[in-house]
């Protein structure tokens, strides 16, 4: 027996719709896969280039260590016994407010941006006494946000805030998380 000429048309309709969904689940396939982007590979940025320091507005950050002249490593407050010294950087009131614990007490202030730099305007604080590691570099600290060199930021993984001070000391912030 032939096949009527609608068999026919079903037939080549079946046969249609089979070839697009075969079409298209390829097609969803290769969607799928994860293109590389040339800058994948490309060497991290310069820290220091002065359009960096523009990324630090609205960033918080944690002390991690400081690297002196000499290079020896001075104690950082850190682990579950000790409140890290953080730096918060914040644009929230249409001015540049600086904030965070100093080892001691909170201080706060402004901030600026220029030339690739960062630097602060007299901070305030709270005036508490404190025995403690922070308590031992917070006056240290202070006097360090007072005479930066030079500002590196680093916003790729892992993101990391340099102060490089004028005596030769360098200042390594870690980013909190977001």
């Amino acid at each position: 027996m032939f096949p009527t000429s609608s068999a026919r048309r079903v037939a080549r309709l079946v046969a249609a719709r089979t070839t697009l969904a075969a079409l298209g689940v390829a097609s969803l396939l290769a969607a799928c896969s994860m293109p590389t982007h040339p800058d994948d590979k490309a060497p991290p940025p310069d820290p220091f280039n002065p359009a960096a320091t523009q990324l630090l507005d609205d960033t918080a950050w944690d002390l991690t260590s400081w690297k002196q002249a000499d290079g020896s490593l001075r104690d950082v407050p850190s682990g579950a016994n000790a409140t890290p010294i953080t730096l918060t950087l914040s644009t929230s009131t249409g001015q540049r407010h600086a904030s965070g614990f100093s080892g001691c007490n909170r201080y706060m202030g402004t901030y600026g941006l220029k030339d690739g730099k960062l630097s602060f305007g007299p901070l305030a604080g709270t005036r508490m006494a404190c025995a403690t590691p922070g308590g031992q570099i917070e006056g240290a600290y202070l006097d360090a946000l007072a005479h930066i060199d030079r500002t590196g930021v680093q916003m790729r993984a892992p993101q990391q805030l340099e102060l490089i001070l004028e005596d030769g000391d360098t200042l390594i912030f870690a980013r909190q998380a977001q």
